[in-house]
């Protein structure tokens, strides 16, 4: 696990030499273990290296035999194992157990090709002496960014390490600030930046003497059929043993490892699969709430006295939690609205103080069906049919309902089922899921333009196909797992994620709809497979999120927040955003007519980046 960065110069400019130590120190946090380059006239490899495998030999770059081929990469490779027994058998010499290292023997056998045959989470750099190779994992968990300044590409695992080149230019890209309004992120390939990309997952792209190629898909995403046959006892066997075989690998480390316990269905699931594998030799992480409405404690302490792990728990009072929200969101380089992203890293920090790596949960809901939203669309749906005089009635009347202060209340759920009514589907998903809706983000812009989001309807897919299949490419892709990696690795923790094993979402393709969820009751397989392994009252309870009470902390503790970020005056001198209905909106939800935690804490977020990396209009 590590950061890694290069560039290479397929003109004629010379590159100061310095230029990758100034994107190395900007993302040492990735791998404080060690650093490790190649320097070439035209071309350098560099990484920060976060010791996992191998912890005296496993140093980067990688090279072959012969020092023709080279790579650097951040993440890890599960079956590195079995892949270098097949190297060995064909003569090829290793210097290192650690698992990068089959990187640059298997290019030598099948060329790009040798991506399809990597198990793992990864971002990887590779040079072959005359052009320079970037991958990225199927599912996208592991980050890597891109930019070409002049007649140089430069990548790195992350934005930050870009922005840190002199001759980078800020130039924002308004069309991402548009899509992020809506989405709370930036969608791939765009960045915040108008001059930088991110690899999408599951891509390559090769940069040769004549420049970049357009970046090549060679991972097709599943398509979510819900055709499969069988009962639900068979596709509950076929789980468990999928996701006992994922964990199996990802339990791979020469360093303590843990898990993430909330107490919810997907981390009880690893745990368990994890206590069996390793009796007595499980870890578990939690973080406890004083806010009761936030609190998972109970369920989490529950599943770790039954499966009997080491159980390690962290009460988050106010105080702590508020401490941390400034200097974090100064460390993130492109904006992400998810205020999960606070608990995770103090999750993440908790855990560092005994592990190296840790086990979470992220990927269940989207390959399972675990989202209200799934059956929310099939209630929704027939009101598209309504006229719209009586849709505008069903609105005002849910904005007559009382707002309230607690966590996910009903009347929060009502209003945003109803906000979605009478929308196509994926606009309707959006404007549930999302924050400001797709309709009505331009109106808070100065300058209007069209949304970086690159999404076109599927009519071969049944409606909860459709946003299976969105939620997987989009919200957990660029939010979810965009959270997860910079939470863990801000803290230098390296974060595994066994459903998203790419044999577990292949073998989960075509899970018929009926097995995802009936009415409410969701992740319907996951549940069976996981009955009799832990407590019967985690399969029962509903599905809680991971959240901070963002809601009344703007209207307290973080006020200042809204008066420092969104106050009219800022506003015009910024340049970018309208100032009156952001001005609306903060007295709104001040006054408590109205809940805008969501529209208000994505605004606050992009405006601290904003204070902190100084983008040029």
């Amino acid at each position: 696990m590590c950061g890694i960065a290069g560039w290479f110069a397929f003109g004629k400019s010379e590159v100061p030499r310095e230029n990758l130590n100034l994107m190395l120190d900007s993302i040492e946090h990735r791998g404080p273990d060690e650093r490790g380059k190649q320097q070439i006239r035209e071309m350098s490899l560099g990484m920060t290296r976060l010791s996992i495998n191998d912890i005296e030999g496993g140093s980067q770059p990688y090279f072959s035999e012969d020092r023709s081929v080279s790579a650097v990469f951040n993440g890890e490779i599960y079956n590195f194992r079995e892949l270098r027994r097949e190297l060995e058998a064909r003569g090829h010499k290793f210097r290192s157990n650690t698992d990068g290292e089959v990187i640059v023997h298997l290019w030598e056998e099948h060329g790009r090709d040798f991506v399809k045959l990597l198990n793992g989470m990864f971002a990887i750099a590779l040079w072959d002496g005359r052009s320079l190779h970037l991958f990225r994992d199927r599912l996208g968990i592991k980050p890597l960014y891109y930019s070409v300044v002049g007649d140089v590409l430069y990548f790195a695992s992350e934005l930050k390490a870009l922005a840190a080149l002199p001759d980078f230019p800020r130039r924002i890209c308004h069309r991402a600030v548009r899509s992020y309004l809506t989405l709370e992120y930036v969608p791939s390939p765009f960045s915040i930046y108008e001059d930088a990309y991110k690899l999408s997952p599951g891509h390559f792209m090769s940069v040769t003497g004549e420049g970049p190629a357009t970046p090549v898909r060679y991972w097709e995403f599943p398509r979510f059929t819900a055709d499969g046959g069988g009962s639900l006892d068979e596709w509950a066997e076929r789980l468990r043993a999928l996701l006992k075989a994922s964990v199996k690998r990802r339990l791979l480390a020469d360093v303590p490892l843990g898990v993430f316990l909330s107490g919810g269905l997907d981390s009880s699931s690893l745990t368990a699969l994890m206590s069996e594998l390793e009796p007595g030799n499980v870890q578990s992480f939690s973080v406890a709430f004083s806010e009761k409405t936030f609190d998972e404690s109970t369920f989490s302490r529950q599943v770790a006295g039954e499966l009997e792990t080491t159980h390690h728990e962290q009460t988050l009072d106010p105080e702590t939690t508020l401490e941390v929200i400034e200097p974090l969101y100064r460390r993130l380089d492109e904006p992400l609205a998810d205020a999960a992203l606070i608990p995770t890293y103090l999750l993440s920090r908790f855990a560092r103080q005994k592990v190296t790596v840790a086990l979470a949960g992220e990927g269940a809901d989207e390959l399972l069906g675990g989202y209200p939203t799934y059956f929310a669309h099939q209630l929704a749906r027939p009101f598209g049919y309504l006229p719209p005089p009586l849709l505008k009635l069903i609105h005002l009347m849910a904005n007559q309902i009382p707002t309230s202060r607690r966590y996910l209340s009903l009347d929060f759920k009502i209003k945003r089922f109803c906000s979605g009514l009478g929308l196509p589907d994926i606009e309707r998903h959006l404007t549930w899921m999302g924050s400001i809706p797709p309709s009505q983000a331009h109106q808070f812009l100065l300058e209007a333009r069209p949304p970086a989001f690159l999404w076109t309807e599927n009519s071969e897919l049944s409606l909860v196909e459709k946003i299976q299949t969105l939620d997987f490419q989009t919200y957990l892709a660029e939010q979810l797992l965009v959270k997860l990696d910079r939470a863990t690795m801000l803290t230098s923790l390296e974060g595994r994620v066994p459903f998203l094993d790419h044999e577990v979402v292949e073998g989960m393709a075509r899970l018929p709809t009926q097995f995802k969820f009936r009415g409410m009751d969701a992740k319907r397989v996951l549940k069976q497979a996981m009955k009799g392994r832990i407590p019967e009252s985690v399969l029962k309870r509903n599905k809680k999120g991971f959240g901070i009470p963002i809601a009344e902390w703007l209207r307290g503790p973080l006020k200042f927040l809204l008066d420092e970020h969104l106050h009219p005056s800022y506003l015009r001198d910024q340049g970018l955003f309208r100032p009156e209905p952001i001005a609306r909106m903060v007295d709104e939800h001040l006054q408590g007519r109205a809940d805008h935690r969501k529209p208000l804490w994505t605004l606050v977020v992009f405006q601290k980046w904003w204070k902190t990396y100084q983008p040029v209009l």
